[in-house]
Protein backbone atom coordinates (compact mmCIF):
# COMPACT_ATOMS: atom_id res chain seq x y z
CA UNK A 1 0.00 0.00 0.00
CA UNK A 2 1.22 3.54 -0.71
CA UNK A 3 2.07 5.66 2.35
CA UNK A 4 -0.74 7.67 3.92
CA UNK A 5 -0.83 11.34 2.94
CA UNK A 6 -0.14 13.47 6.00
CA UNK A 7 -1.03 16.78 4.43
CA UNK A 8 -1.60 18.96 1.38
CA UNK A 9 0.32 21.95 0.07
CA UNK A 10 -1.56 24.77 -1.68
CA UNK A 11 0.64 27.27 -3.47
CA UNK A 12 -1.46 30.39 -4.07
CA UNK A 13 -0.25 33.15 -6.38
CA UNK A 14 -2.10 36.45 -6.59
CA UNK A 15 -1.46 38.38 -9.82
CA UNK A 16 -2.43 42.02 -10.06
CA UNK A 17 -1.36 45.38 -11.45
CA UNK A 18 -3.35 48.60 -11.60
CA UNK A 19 -4.66 49.77 -14.94
CA UNK A 20 -1.75 51.41 -16.76
CA UNK A 21 -2.60 51.15 -20.46
CA UNK A 22 -2.61 54.68 -21.93
CA UNK A 23 -1.53 56.10 -18.55
CA UNK A 24 2.19 56.70 -18.97
CA UNK A 25 5.01 54.39 -19.93
CA UNK A 26 8.30 54.88 -18.07
CA UNK A 27 9.28 55.02 -15.26
CA UNK A 28 5.66 54.58 -14.13
CA UNK A 29 2.92 53.16 -16.27
CA UNK A 30 2.92 50.67 -19.14
CA UNK A 31 6.42 49.36 -18.41
CA UNK A 32 5.14 48.03 -15.07
CA UNK A 33 2.88 45.70 -17.03
CA UNK A 34 5.63 44.84 -19.51
CA UNK A 35 8.09 44.08 -16.70
CA UNK A 36 5.58 41.91 -14.84
CA UNK A 37 4.60 40.00 -17.99
CA UNK A 38 8.21 39.34 -19.00
CA UNK A 39 9.61 38.80 -15.51
CA UNK A 40 6.73 37.01 -13.75
CA UNK A 41 3.61 35.98 -15.67
CA UNK A 42 5.26 34.38 -18.69
CA UNK A 43 8.05 32.67 -16.68
CA UNK A 44 5.47 31.29 -14.22
CA UNK A 45 3.35 30.08 -17.13
CA UNK A 46 6.47 28.42 -18.55
CA UNK A 47 7.38 26.54 -15.37
CA UNK A 48 3.79 25.32 -14.98
CA UNK A 49 3.88 23.95 -18.53
CA UNK A 50 7.34 22.45 -17.98
CA UNK A 51 6.03 20.57 -14.96
CA UNK A 52 3.06 19.15 -16.87
CA UNK A 53 5.43 18.09 -19.67
CA UNK A 54 7.46 16.23 -17.03
CA UNK A 55 4.35 14.40 -15.85
CA UNK A 56 3.72 16.58 -12.79
CA UNK A 57 0.39 18.33 -12.37
CA UNK A 58 1.33 21.46 -10.38
CA UNK A 59 -2.14 22.05 -8.84
CA UNK A 60 -1.37 25.72 -8.21
CA UNK A 61 -4.14 28.15 -7.34
CA UNK A 62 -3.42 31.34 -9.24
CA UNK A 63 -5.44 34.53 -9.04
CA UNK A 64 -5.54 36.99 -11.92
CA UNK A 65 -7.34 40.19 -10.99
CA UNK A 66 -10.10 41.28 -13.39
CA UNK A 67 -8.32 44.54 -14.19
CA UNK A 68 -5.15 42.60 -15.02
CA UNK A 69 -7.19 40.26 -17.24
CA UNK A 70 -8.53 43.30 -19.08
CA UNK A 71 -4.97 44.49 -19.72
CA UNK A 72 -3.45 41.16 -20.75
CA UNK A 73 -6.30 40.64 -23.22
CA UNK A 74 -5.95 44.14 -24.69
CA UNK A 75 -4.38 44.40 -28.14
CA UNK A 76 -2.62 47.58 -27.02
CA UNK A 77 -0.68 45.51 -24.48
CA UNK A 78 0.14 42.77 -26.97
CA UNK A 79 1.57 45.29 -29.42
CA UNK A 80 3.41 47.27 -26.77
CA UNK A 81 4.82 44.12 -25.12
CA UNK A 82 6.46 42.95 -28.34
CA UNK A 83 8.03 46.39 -28.78
CA UNK A 84 9.20 46.36 -25.16
CA UNK A 85 10.93 42.99 -25.63
CA UNK A 86 12.69 44.28 -28.73
CA UNK A 87 13.90 47.30 -26.75
CA UNK A 88 15.23 45.11 -23.95
CA UNK A 89 17.03 42.91 -26.48
CA UNK A 90 18.63 45.93 -28.16
CA UNK A 91 19.74 47.26 -24.78
CA UNK A 92 21.47 43.95 -24.05
CA UNK A 93 23.25 44.13 -27.41
CA UNK A 94 24.51 47.61 -26.59
CA UNK A 95 25.83 46.23 -23.29
CA UNK A 96 27.59 43.45 -25.24
CA UNK A 97 29.41 46.10 -27.26
CA UNK A 98 30.38 48.06 -24.15
CA UNK A 99 31.63 45.06 -22.16
CA UNK A 100 33.50 43.68 -25.18
CA UNK A 101 35.23 47.04 -25.60
CA UNK A 102 36.25 47.15 -21.93
CA UNK A 103 37.16 43.47 -21.66
CA UNK A 104 34.70 42.79 -18.82
CA UNK A 105 34.26 39.06 -19.41
CA UNK A 106 31.75 38.20 -16.66
CA UNK A 107 29.49 41.15 -17.46
CA UNK A 108 29.77 40.23 -21.16
CA UNK A 109 28.42 36.73 -20.41
CA UNK A 110 25.52 38.29 -18.52
CA UNK A 111 24.76 40.69 -21.36
CA UNK A 112 24.50 37.70 -23.71
CA UNK A 113 22.27 36.03 -21.09
CA UNK A 114 19.88 39.00 -21.15
CA UNK A 115 19.88 39.11 -24.95
CA UNK A 116 19.01 35.42 -25.17
CA UNK A 117 16.44 35.67 -22.38
CA UNK A 118 14.42 38.43 -24.02
CA UNK A 119 14.61 36.78 -27.41
CA UNK A 120 13.20 33.59 -25.87
CA UNK A 121 10.44 35.48 -24.08
CA UNK A 122 9.52 37.11 -27.38
CA UNK A 123 9.42 33.73 -29.14
CA UNK A 124 7.38 32.15 -26.33
CA UNK A 125 4.90 35.01 -26.37
CA UNK A 126 4.47 35.01 -30.14
CA UNK A 127 4.72 31.31 -30.93
CA UNK A 128 4.10 29.20 -27.84
CA UNK A 129 1.25 31.30 -26.45
CA UNK A 130 0.17 33.07 -29.66
CA UNK A 131 0.24 36.45 -27.87
CA UNK A 132 -2.43 35.23 -25.43
CA UNK A 133 -1.11 34.79 -21.88
CA UNK A 134 -4.61 34.47 -20.45
CA UNK A 135 -5.29 31.69 -22.93
CA UNK A 136 -2.16 29.92 -21.71
CA UNK A 137 -3.40 29.94 -18.11
CA UNK A 138 -6.93 29.00 -19.23
CA UNK A 139 -5.65 25.90 -21.03
CA UNK A 140 -3.84 24.74 -17.88
CA UNK A 141 -7.08 25.15 -15.93
CA UNK A 142 -9.16 23.44 -18.61
CA UNK A 143 -6.71 20.51 -18.50
CA UNK A 144 -7.05 20.24 -14.71
CA UNK A 145 -3.52 21.36 -13.78
CA UNK A 146 -4.27 24.65 -12.02
CA UNK A 147 -7.17 26.60 -10.58
CA UNK A 148 -7.67 30.25 -11.53
CA UNK A 149 -9.44 32.43 -8.99
CA UNK A 150 -10.66 35.99 -9.27
CA UNK A 151 -10.29 39.17 -7.24
CA UNK A 152 -12.22 42.39 -6.68
CA UNK A 153 -12.69 44.11 -10.03
CA UNK A 154 -10.07 46.86 -9.72
CA UNK A 155 -8.51 45.66 -6.45
CA UNK A 156 -10.58 48.03 -4.36
CA UNK A 157 -9.79 48.00 -0.64
CA UNK A 158 -13.17 46.59 0.34
CA UNK A 159 -13.33 47.29 4.12
CA UNK A 160 -12.80 51.03 3.60
CA UNK A 161 -15.23 51.56 0.71
CA UNK A 162 -18.17 53.51 2.09
CA UNK A 163 -21.10 51.96 0.23
CA UNK A 164 -22.23 48.36 0.13
CA UNK A 165 -23.06 48.98 -3.52
CA UNK A 166 -19.35 49.65 -4.13
CA UNK A 167 -18.36 46.30 -2.65
CA UNK A 168 -21.18 44.66 -4.60
CA UNK A 169 -19.89 46.10 -7.88
CA UNK A 170 -16.32 44.96 -7.19
CA UNK A 171 -17.53 41.37 -6.64
CA UNK A 172 -20.23 41.16 -9.33
CA UNK A 173 -17.96 42.63 -11.99
CA UNK A 174 -15.24 40.19 -10.94
CA UNK A 175 -17.53 37.19 -11.46
CA UNK A 176 -18.81 38.51 -14.78
CA UNK A 177 -15.30 39.28 -16.05
CA UNK A 178 -14.09 35.82 -15.01
CA UNK A 179 -16.87 34.15 -17.01
CA UNK A 180 -15.91 36.22 -20.03
CA UNK A 181 -12.24 35.25 -19.93
CA UNK A 182 -12.37 31.67 -18.61
CA UNK A 183 -15.77 30.29 -19.68
CA UNK A 184 -16.81 29.14 -16.23
CA UNK A 185 -17.71 30.48 -12.80
CA UNK A 186 -14.95 31.24 -10.29
CA UNK A 187 -14.94 29.46 -6.95
CA UNK A 188 -12.44 31.57 -5.04
CA UNK A 189 -11.85 35.29 -4.69
CA UNK A 190 -8.72 36.99 -3.42
CA UNK A 191 -9.74 39.86 -1.20
CA UNK A 192 -7.37 42.72 -2.10
CA UNK A 193 -4.64 42.86 0.55
CA UNK A 194 -6.52 39.98 2.29
CA UNK A 195 -8.60 42.81 3.79
CA UNK A 196 -11.83 41.75 5.48
CA UNK A 197 -14.61 43.50 7.39
CA UNK A 198 -17.48 41.70 9.18
CA UNK A 199 -21.02 43.02 9.42
CA UNK A 200 -21.51 45.85 11.92
CA UNK A 201 -22.56 49.47 12.25
CA UNK A 202 -19.71 51.15 10.40
CA UNK A 203 -18.56 54.73 10.90
CA UNK A 204 -16.62 56.53 8.13
CA UNK A 205 -12.97 56.81 9.24
CA UNK A 206 -12.41 60.25 7.67
CA UNK A 207 -14.41 63.47 7.60
CA UNK A 208 -16.44 63.57 4.40
CA UNK A 209 -19.89 64.09 2.91
CA UNK A 210 -20.96 60.91 4.73
CA UNK A 211 -21.04 62.61 8.11
CA UNK A 212 -20.20 60.79 11.34
CA UNK A 213 -23.29 58.70 12.03
CA UNK A 214 -22.61 54.95 11.94
CA UNK A 215 -24.74 52.82 9.62
CA UNK A 216 -25.25 49.11 9.10
CA UNK A 217 -22.87 47.36 6.70
CA UNK A 218 -22.81 43.83 5.35
CA UNK A 219 -19.88 41.53 6.00
CA UNK A 220 -17.55 41.24 3.02
CA UNK A 221 -18.11 37.48 2.92
CA UNK A 222 -21.84 38.05 2.33
CA UNK A 223 -21.14 39.45 -1.12
CA UNK A 224 -19.07 36.39 -1.95
CA UNK A 225 -21.77 34.01 -0.74
CA UNK A 226 -24.49 35.81 -2.72
CA UNK A 227 -22.45 35.50 -5.92
CA UNK A 228 -21.63 31.81 -5.65
CA UNK A 229 -18.05 32.13 -4.42
CA UNK A 230 -16.83 29.44 -2.06
CA UNK A 231 -13.65 30.74 -0.39
CA UNK A 232 -11.21 33.55 0.29
CA UNK A 233 -7.92 34.04 2.15
CA UNK A 234 -7.00 35.70 5.43
CA UNK A 235 -3.84 36.41 7.38
CA UNK A 236 -3.12 34.15 10.34
CA UNK A 237 -3.54 37.08 12.78
CA UNK A 238 -7.21 37.38 11.77
CA UNK A 239 -7.71 33.70 12.53
CA UNK A 240 -5.67 33.30 15.70
CA UNK A 241 -4.82 36.76 16.97
CA UNK A 242 -1.26 37.60 17.94
CA UNK A 243 1.01 39.91 16.00
CA UNK A 244 0.55 40.10 12.23
CA UNK A 245 3.84 39.51 10.42
CA UNK A 246 3.01 41.67 7.41
CA UNK A 247 4.37 41.22 3.91
CA UNK A 248 5.79 44.53 2.72
CA UNK A 249 7.73 46.16 5.54
CA UNK A 250 11.32 45.22 4.74
CA UNK A 251 10.97 46.19 1.07
CA UNK A 252 9.93 49.82 1.56
CA UNK A 253 11.77 52.29 3.78
CA UNK A 254 8.75 54.61 3.93
CA UNK A 255 6.65 51.80 5.39
CA UNK A 256 9.24 51.23 8.10
CA UNK A 257 8.91 54.87 9.16
CA UNK A 258 5.13 54.72 9.00
CA UNK A 259 5.05 51.49 10.99
CA UNK A 260 7.30 53.03 13.62
CA UNK A 261 4.61 55.65 14.25
CA UNK A 262 1.74 53.16 14.21
CA UNK A 263 3.42 50.48 16.35
CA UNK A 264 3.47 52.71 19.44
CA UNK A 265 -0.33 52.59 19.54
CA UNK A 266 -0.77 49.00 18.32
CA UNK A 267 -1.88 46.20 20.62
CA UNK A 268 -2.18 42.73 19.03
CA UNK A 269 -5.07 40.48 19.99
CA UNK A 270 -4.44 37.63 22.38
CA UNK A 271 -3.68 34.44 20.44
CA UNK A 272 -6.34 31.72 20.24
CA UNK A 273 -4.44 28.45 20.57
CA UNK A 274 -7.26 26.19 19.38
CA UNK A 275 -7.40 27.70 15.88
CA UNK A 276 -4.84 26.55 13.33
CA UNK A 277 -3.92 27.51 9.75
CA UNK A 278 -3.83 23.75 8.99
CA UNK A 279 -7.64 23.64 8.94
CA UNK A 280 -10.25 25.26 6.72
CA UNK A 281 -13.04 27.08 8.54
CA UNK A 282 -16.24 28.84 7.53
CA UNK A 283 -17.16 32.49 8.05
CA UNK A 284 -20.68 33.85 8.02
CA UNK A 285 -21.99 37.01 9.68
CA UNK A 286 -25.57 36.87 8.36
CA UNK A 287 -28.28 34.33 9.06
CA UNK A 288 -29.79 32.51 6.11
CA UNK A 289 -26.74 32.81 3.87
CA UNK A 290 -24.31 30.05 3.01
CA UNK A 291 -21.06 30.67 4.91
CA UNK A 292 -17.83 31.04 2.94
CA UNK A 293 -14.65 29.05 3.56
CA UNK A 294 -11.42 30.71 4.64
CA UNK A 295 -7.90 29.52 3.91
CA UNK A 296 -5.29 30.97 6.25
CA UNK A 297 -1.86 32.19 5.22
CA UNK A 298 0.81 30.08 6.89
CA UNK A 299 2.94 32.37 9.07
CA UNK A 300 5.90 30.03 9.54
CA UNK A 301 6.86 29.58 5.89
CA UNK A 302 5.72 32.98 4.62
CA UNK A 303 8.71 35.07 5.63
CA UNK A 304 11.12 32.51 4.20
CA UNK A 305 9.95 33.69 0.78
CA UNK A 306 8.69 37.21 1.45
CA UNK A 307 11.66 38.61 3.30
CA UNK A 308 14.43 40.12 1.22
CA UNK A 309 16.46 40.57 4.38
CA UNK A 310 16.64 37.10 5.90
CA UNK A 311 14.49 34.91 3.65
CA UNK A 312 15.70 33.01 0.58
CA UNK A 313 15.71 36.09 -1.73
CA UNK A 314 18.37 37.59 0.55
CA UNK A 315 20.89 34.88 -0.37
CA UNK A 316 24.01 36.69 -1.49
CA UNK A 317 24.28 34.69 -4.73
CA UNK A 318 20.92 35.73 -6.14
CA UNK A 319 20.49 38.60 -8.60
CA UNK A 320 20.18 41.99 -6.91
CA UNK A 321 16.94 43.82 -7.62
CA UNK A 322 18.01 47.40 -7.04
CA UNK A 323 21.28 47.99 -8.90
CA UNK A 324 20.92 48.53 -12.66
CA UNK A 325 23.30 49.30 -15.52
CA UNK A 326 22.25 52.37 -17.51
CA UNK A 327 21.08 53.31 -20.06
CA UNK A 328 19.62 49.85 -20.72
CA UNK A 329 18.56 49.04 -17.16
CA UNK A 330 19.78 45.42 -17.10
CA UNK A 331 21.09 44.00 -13.84
CA UNK A 332 24.62 42.62 -13.48
CA UNK A 333 25.15 42.32 -9.74
CA UNK A 334 24.26 39.86 -7.02
CA UNK A 335 22.71 40.56 -3.63
CA UNK A 336 26.15 40.02 -2.08
CA UNK A 337 24.66 40.65 1.37
CA UNK A 338 21.24 42.01 2.38
CA UNK A 339 23.14 44.79 4.16
CA UNK A 340 25.37 45.67 1.20
CA UNK A 341 24.89 49.11 -0.30
CA UNK A 342 24.87 49.55 -4.08
CA UNK A 343 28.58 50.33 -4.18
CA UNK A 344 29.44 47.01 -2.51
CA UNK A 345 27.52 44.74 -4.89
CA UNK A 346 29.62 42.08 -6.63
CA UNK A 347 29.11 40.72 -10.14
CA UNK A 348 26.34 38.13 -10.49
CA UNK A 349 27.35 34.55 -11.33
CA UNK A 350 24.30 32.62 -12.64
CA UNK A 351 25.81 29.20 -11.95
CA UNK A 352 26.26 30.05 -8.28
CA UNK A 353 22.71 31.35 -8.03
CA UNK A 354 21.29 28.22 -9.67
CA UNK A 355 23.24 26.03 -7.27
CA UNK A 356 21.42 27.64 -4.33
CA UNK A 357 17.91 26.85 -5.57
CA UNK A 358 17.88 23.11 -4.70
CA UNK A 359 18.99 23.79 -1.11
CA UNK A 360 16.48 26.61 -0.60
CA UNK A 361 13.65 24.64 -2.19
CA UNK A 362 14.59 21.55 -0.19
CA UNK A 363 14.60 23.52 3.05
CA UNK A 364 11.19 25.00 2.20
CA UNK A 365 9.76 21.58 1.44
CA UNK A 366 11.20 20.25 4.72
CA UNK A 367 9.50 23.08 6.64
CA UNK A 368 6.19 22.31 4.93
CA UNK A 369 6.43 18.62 5.76
CA UNK A 370 7.37 19.19 9.40
CA UNK A 371 4.44 21.55 9.95
CA UNK A 372 1.98 19.19 8.27
CA UNK A 373 3.40 16.21 10.17
CA UNK A 374 3.02 18.01 13.49
CA UNK A 375 -0.64 18.67 12.72
CA UNK A 376 -1.24 15.11 11.54
CA UNK A 377 0.46 13.61 14.60
CA UNK A 378 -1.60 15.73 16.99
CA UNK A 379 -4.99 15.42 15.27
CA UNK A 380 -4.84 12.34 13.05
CA UNK A 381 -6.16 14.51 10.21
CA UNK A 382 -4.68 15.56 6.92
CA UNK A 383 -4.13 19.30 7.14
CA UNK A 384 -3.30 21.96 4.60
CA UNK A 385 -0.45 24.40 4.37
CA UNK A 386 -1.58 27.41 2.36
CA UNK A 387 1.25 29.57 1.03
CA UNK A 388 -0.11 32.73 -0.63
CA UNK A 389 2.20 35.19 -2.36
CA UNK A 390 2.02 38.01 -4.87
CA UNK A 391 3.00 36.53 -8.23
CA UNK A 392 5.11 39.60 -8.92
CA UNK A 393 7.52 38.52 -6.18
CA UNK A 394 8.70 35.64 -8.37
CA UNK A 395 10.87 36.88 -11.20
CA UNK A 396 10.55 40.59 -10.41
CA UNK A 397 11.76 41.09 -6.85
CA UNK A 398 13.36 37.64 -6.86
CA UNK A 399 14.75 36.80 -10.29
CA UNK A 400 15.28 33.11 -9.53
CA UNK A 401 11.84 32.81 -7.90
CA UNK A 402 10.06 30.91 -10.71
CA UNK A 403 12.75 28.23 -10.72
CA UNK A 404 12.49 28.01 -6.94
CA UNK A 405 8.74 27.43 -7.25
CA UNK A 406 9.28 24.73 -9.85
CA UNK A 407 11.72 22.91 -7.56
CA UNK A 408 9.40 23.16 -4.55
CA UNK A 409 6.47 21.74 -6.53
CA UNK A 410 8.64 18.88 -7.82
CA UNK A 411 9.95 18.02 -4.37
CA UNK A 412 6.45 17.93 -2.88
CA UNK A 413 5.10 15.89 -5.78
CA UNK A 414 7.90 13.35 -5.31
CA UNK A 415 7.26 12.94 -1.56
CA UNK A 416 4.79 10.05 -1.08
CA UNK A 417 3.45 11.55 2.16
CA UNK A 418 2.59 14.93 0.68
CA UNK A 419 0.28 16.09 -2.06
CA UNK A 420 -0.18 19.18 -4.17
CA UNK A 421 -3.68 20.60 -4.17
CA UNK A 422 -5.76 23.50 -5.38
CA UNK A 423 -7.94 25.27 -2.85
CA UNK A 424 -11.21 24.07 -4.40
CA UNK A 425 -9.99 20.50 -4.47
CA UNK A 426 -9.02 20.56 -0.80
CA UNK A 427 -12.24 22.34 0.16
CA UNK A 428 -14.36 19.70 -1.55
CA UNK A 429 -12.45 17.00 0.28
CA UNK A 430 -12.38 18.67 3.71
CA UNK A 431 -16.02 19.83 3.77
CA UNK A 432 -15.54 22.11 6.80
CA UNK A 433 -18.43 22.62 9.21
CA UNK A 434 -17.04 24.92 11.92
CA UNK A 435 -18.22 28.50 11.47
CA UNK A 436 -16.17 31.29 13.05
CA UNK A 437 -16.32 35.01 13.53
CA UNK A 438 -13.14 36.83 12.55
CA UNK A 439 -12.23 40.49 13.10
CA UNK A 440 -11.57 43.25 10.62
CA UNK A 441 -8.07 43.39 9.19
CA UNK A 442 -5.61 42.72 6.38
CA UNK A 443 -2.24 41.10 5.73
CA UNK A 444 -0.41 44.41 6.07
CA UNK A 445 1.85 45.13 9.04
CA UNK A 446 -0.17 45.25 12.22
CA UNK A 447 -2.94 43.31 10.53
CA UNK A 448 -5.04 46.41 9.98
CA UNK A 449 -5.55 49.18 7.41
CA UNK A 450 -2.76 51.62 8.25
CA UNK A 451 -0.82 51.13 4.97
CA UNK A 452 -3.94 52.22 3.07
CA UNK A 453 -5.36 54.76 5.55
CA UNK A 454 -2.84 57.08 7.18
CA UNK A 455 -1.81 60.72 7.33
CA UNK A 456 -0.58 60.58 3.73
CA UNK A 457 -3.68 58.96 2.23
CA UNK A 458 -6.59 60.31 4.28
CA UNK A 459 -7.40 62.87 1.57
CA UNK A 460 -7.88 60.12 -1.03
CA UNK A 461 -10.75 58.53 0.90
CA UNK A 462 -12.57 61.84 1.19
CA UNK A 463 -12.77 62.01 -2.62
CA UNK A 464 -13.62 58.34 -3.04
CA UNK A 465 -16.50 58.70 -0.59
CA UNK A 466 -17.86 61.74 -2.43
CA UNK A 467 -17.75 59.92 -5.74
CA UNK A 468 -19.23 56.64 -4.46
CA UNK A 469 -22.27 58.49 -3.14
CA UNK A 470 -22.67 60.54 -6.32
CA UNK A 471 -22.44 57.44 -8.52
CA UNK A 472 -25.04 55.67 -6.42
CA UNK A 473 -27.45 58.62 -6.79
CA UNK A 474 -26.85 58.86 -10.55
CA UNK A 475 -27.45 55.14 -11.01
CA UNK A 476 -30.68 55.30 -9.04
CA UNK A 477 -31.97 58.20 -11.12
CA UNK A 478 -30.91 57.10 -14.59
CA UNK A 479 -30.37 53.32 -14.65
CA UNK A 480 -33.75 52.68 -16.32
CA UNK A 481 -33.34 55.41 -18.93
CA UNK A 482 -32.62 53.49 -22.14
CA UNK A 483 -31.12 56.42 -24.04
CA UNK A 484 -27.92 54.96 -25.52
CA UNK A 485 -25.92 58.16 -25.15
CA UNK A 486 -26.91 58.55 -21.52
CA UNK A 487 -25.96 54.96 -20.73
CA UNK A 488 -22.59 55.49 -22.45
CA UNK A 489 -21.83 58.44 -20.19
CA UNK A 490 -23.03 56.60 -17.07
CA UNK A 491 -20.94 53.53 -17.80
CA UNK A 492 -17.81 55.56 -18.40
CA UNK A 493 -18.34 57.42 -15.15
CA UNK A 494 -18.65 54.04 -13.44
CA UNK A 495 -15.35 52.89 -14.98
CA UNK A 496 -13.58 56.01 -13.76
CA UNK A 497 -14.94 55.40 -10.25
CA UNK A 498 -13.74 51.80 -10.28
CA UNK A 499 -10.26 52.86 -11.41
CA UNK A 500 -10.24 55.59 -8.77
CA UNK A 501 -11.08 52.98 -6.10
CA UNK A 502 -8.04 50.75 -6.70
CA UNK A 503 -6.08 50.10 -3.49
CA UNK A 504 -2.83 50.49 -5.46
CA UNK A 505 -2.89 54.26 -5.24
CA UNK A 506 -2.83 54.38 -1.43
CA UNK A 507 -0.18 51.67 -1.36
CA UNK A 508 2.09 53.54 -3.77
CA UNK A 509 1.62 56.77 -1.83
CA UNK A 510 2.47 55.12 1.50
CA UNK A 511 5.53 53.30 0.17
CA UNK A 512 6.80 56.26 -1.89
CA UNK A 513 7.29 53.67 -4.66
CA UNK A 514 5.60 55.96 -7.21
CA UNK A 515 3.94 58.57 -5.06
CA UNK A 516 3.61 61.37 -7.62
CA UNK A 517 2.19 58.99 -10.21
CA UNK A 518 -0.35 57.52 -7.77
CA UNK A 519 -1.51 60.94 -6.60
CA UNK A 520 -1.81 62.12 -10.20
CA UNK A 521 -3.81 59.04 -11.25
CA UNK A 522 -6.16 59.32 -8.30
CA UNK A 523 -6.76 63.02 -8.90
CA UNK A 524 -7.28 62.42 -12.62
CA UNK A 525 -9.89 59.68 -12.18
CA UNK A 526 -11.66 61.80 -9.56
CA UNK A 527 -11.80 64.79 -11.91
CA UNK A 528 -12.83 62.69 -14.92
CA UNK A 529 -15.57 60.98 -12.93
CA UNK A 530 -17.04 64.28 -11.83
CA UNK A 531 -16.86 65.80 -15.29
CA UNK A 532 -18.74 62.79 -16.65
CA UNK A 533 -21.20 62.94 -13.75
CA UNK A 534 -21.93 66.58 -14.59
CA UNK A 535 -22.49 65.50 -18.18
CA UNK A 536 -24.92 62.77 -17.07
CA UNK A 537 -26.97 65.26 -15.10
CA UNK A 538 -27.12 67.82 -17.91
CA UNK A 539 -27.93 65.33 -20.65
CA UNK A 540 -30.28 63.32 -18.45
CA UNK A 541 -32.27 66.44 -17.61
CA UNK A 542 -32.54 67.50 -21.26
CA UNK A 543 -29.96 70.28 -21.13
CA UNK A 544 -27.48 71.08 -23.91
CA UNK A 545 -24.09 69.30 -23.78
CA UNK A 546 -21.22 71.02 -25.59
CA UNK A 547 -19.40 69.23 -28.41
CA UNK A 548 -16.20 69.36 -26.37
CA UNK A 549 -17.82 67.21 -23.70
CA UNK A 550 -18.70 64.50 -26.24
CA UNK A 551 -15.09 64.56 -27.45
CA UNK A 552 -13.97 64.21 -23.82
CA UNK A 553 -16.29 61.20 -23.38
CA UNK A 554 -14.81 59.56 -26.48
CA UNK A 555 -11.28 60.11 -25.20
CA UNK A 556 -12.17 58.54 -21.85
CA UNK A 557 -13.79 55.54 -23.55
CA UNK A 558 -10.70 54.92 -25.65
CA UNK A 559 -8.26 55.42 -22.79
CA UNK A 560 -10.11 53.55 -20.03
CA UNK A 561 -11.80 50.87 -22.11
CA UNK A 562 -12.43 48.29 -19.38
CA UNK A 563 -15.43 46.17 -18.36
CA UNK A 564 -17.73 46.70 -21.38
CA UNK A 565 -20.51 44.77 -19.61
CA UNK A 566 -20.67 46.87 -16.44
CA UNK A 567 -24.24 47.21 -15.10
CA UNK A 568 -25.81 50.30 -13.57
CA UNK A 569 -28.18 48.42 -11.26
CA UNK A 570 -25.17 47.18 -9.29
CA UNK A 571 -24.40 50.79 -8.32
CA UNK A 572 -28.00 51.73 -7.56
CA UNK A 573 -29.18 49.30 -4.91
CA UNK A 574 -27.75 46.48 -2.80
CA UNK A 575 -29.22 43.24 -4.04
CA UNK A 576 -29.63 41.88 -0.52
CA UNK A 577 -29.70 44.78 1.97
CA UNK A 578 -28.05 44.33 5.39
CA UNK A 579 -30.34 43.18 8.18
Amino acid sequence: MPPQKIGSFALVLHSHLPYVIAHGKWPHGMDWLNEAASGCYLPILNILNELTEEGISPQVTIGISPILCEQLADNAFKKEFSSYLDTRTRAAREDVKEFTRYGREQELKLAHMWEERYQKIRDDFALRYERDLLGGFKKLQDDGHIEIMTCAATHGYLPLLSQDTSVQVQVKQAVQSYRQHFDRDPRGLWLPECAYRPSYKWKPPVASVLGEEPYMRKGVEEFLSENGLDYFFIDSALLKGGKAIGVYLDRFEALQRLWGQFEKQFQPREELKERTPREVYLVGSAEGKKPVAIFTRDPDTGLQVWSGEWGYPGDGNYLDFHKKHWPGGHRYWKVTSPKSDLGEKEVYIPENAQSRIPENAGHFKHMIKELLKKHHDSTGRKGILCAPFDSELFGHWWFEGPQFLKSVLKYIHDDPELELTTCSKFLDEAQPTQTLSIPEGSWGEGGYHYIWLNEWTEWTWKHIYEDELRMQNLAREFKDNMDTNLQDILKQAARELLLLSASDWQFLISTWAARDYAEMRLAQHHADFNRLADMVERYGHGEHVDEGEWIFLGDCKRRDAVFPDIKMEWFAEVEFPPR
